[in-house]
């Protein structure tokens, strides 16, 4: 499904995705081989027009005092999640950048899986701007609710 990094991916509304599953996670694997230093705890499940959804394996020590979840481990896996949906529609691109990210923690989040929803409102040739919902497995209602921008480097 990869396709070149001079493809558009923005046709008229819609975004469609450039990258699968499969092929985020063998970048990912690739370029960012230290996100799975404590194993294989981030994982791809989706990426469709416009979205992506990953999902973290929580162990202890993403636990804080109280038995919730850390906010960094929910702002880390925030920002992997944007990072995933923009590549997977731009095409495998290392050098995106976060330029900000703004949390929202709504709730306490129990010790579960973590799922990242995220949505790209603005896909440009060099900034993106998106959302993401963090819910606790078999929850639904979010935990906390991350916007974000990226800048994109100019293609070659």
């Amino acid at each position: 499904m990869l396709q070149a990094h001079g493809t558009s991916t923005r046709i008229g509304a819609a975004m469609q995705p450039v990258m699968d599953v499969e092929d985020l996670e063998a970048f990912l694997d690739r370029e960012f081989p230290q996100i799975h230093q404590d194993g294989r705890i981030y994982s791809v499940e989706a990426v469709g027009p416009g979205t992506a959804r990953m999902r973290m394996r929580v162990g202890p020590r993403h636990i804080r005092p109280g038995g919730t979840l850390s906010g960094p481990t929910m702002m880390a896996l925030a920002d992997i999640a944007l990072y995933v949906a923009i590549l997977a529609h731009v095409g495998p691109v290392a050098l995106a950048v976060t330029t900000n990210l703004s949390f929202n923690f709504l709730r306490k989040p129990e010790p579960h899986d973590l799922l990242a929803e995220c949505r790209l409102l603005k896909l440009g040739t060099r900034l993106a701007v998106g959302e993401v919902n963090l819910l606790s497995d078999g929850a639904a209602d979010p935990v906390c609710h991350a916007t974000g921008t990226y800048s994109i480097p100019p293609r070659k």
